[in-house]
């Protein structure tokens, strides 16, 4: 069964970068080593893994890749540090 991993990357000026791949390791290890010049993380590096997990179907991955790509800075500080109760607070608007 092949496992995909959607991750998260803190950069060196504190952005996070979200990915998905078949392949945690060699893809942290790419982004670490800037062997992708137009790559949002080669100029922002050193980078950090923060937050990874896994799927065995890869349309969920992707789906959760997309999902946290759109939430907040603050919603995935909650998701990085384990704070998974805050996620549905962070989601609403503040009007």
């Amino acid at each position: 069964m092949k496992i995909f991993y959607v991750y998260i990357l803190e950069c060196s000026d504190k952005t996070f970068y979200t990915g998905i791949t078949a392949n945690l390791s060699k893809r942290v290890e790419s982004h670490a080593n800037g062997k992708y010049r137009d790559s949002y993380t080669f100029s922002r590096r050193p980078i950090k893994l923060v937050f990874f997990c896994e799927f065995t179907d890869p349309n969920r991955a992707i789906g959760m890749e997309k999902q946290i790509k759109r939430w907040s800075r603050a919603k995935k500080q909650a998701l990085i540090d384990g704070n998974y109760d805050q996620l549905p607070n962070l989601a609403k608007k503040k009007f």
